[in-house]
């Protein structure tokens, strides 16, 4: 675990008519505020990262497909500093999880079928506190590569 990484089960609820899935709530512990709900698609195999904010607190759900959510600790003052985390997400593993400022973090869709991430973030988008690099940045020691283990 990274110091800071949350992952928190999330309710679904099915019945005849379909099915309610829960994603985060103003009265949970684990809520730090919010500034705004988007989604993103990414296709089979297709990488999305990486990426660090400098304030916002990520809070991601996939309620369609599956993703490898990857994070990595570079930060400077942490007791997890160098360690890598990896979530599978989607609807075999219907998870929220927190991401806090600092952490790289990236993903690849797994599955056959385009995923549908869902980001709850503490902030409003700002270009200013958002750093980007490549998926095969040699700064950050991981492999996007099918692994066999």
């Amino acid at each position: 675990m990274i110091d800071g990484v949350k992952i928190i089960p999330l309710r679904r609820i099915p019945d005849e008519r379909g099915v309610v899935m829960h994603m985060l709530r103003s009265d949970e512990q684990h809520f730090r505020g919010f500034g705004e709900i988007y989604f993103s698609t990414v296709y089979p195999g297709v990488v999305k990262g990486w990426h660090r904010h400098t304030r916002m607190t990520l809070n991601y759900a996939v309620p369609y497909g599956l993703i490898k959510l990857v994070l990595y600790d570079a930060r400077e003052d942490s007791t997890t500093r160098g360690e890598l985390m990896e979530i599978f997400a989607g609807e075999s593993n219907y998870v929220l999880v927190q991401v806090p400022p600092g952490i790289w973090n990236g993903f690849k869709c797994v599955g056959g079928d385009t995923a549908i991430v869902a980001n709850c973030a503490t902030v409003p988008h700002d270009p200013t506190e958002i750093e980007r690099t490549d998926p095969a940045d040699p700064r950050i020691p991981y492999d996007w590569n099918l692994q066999y283990r």
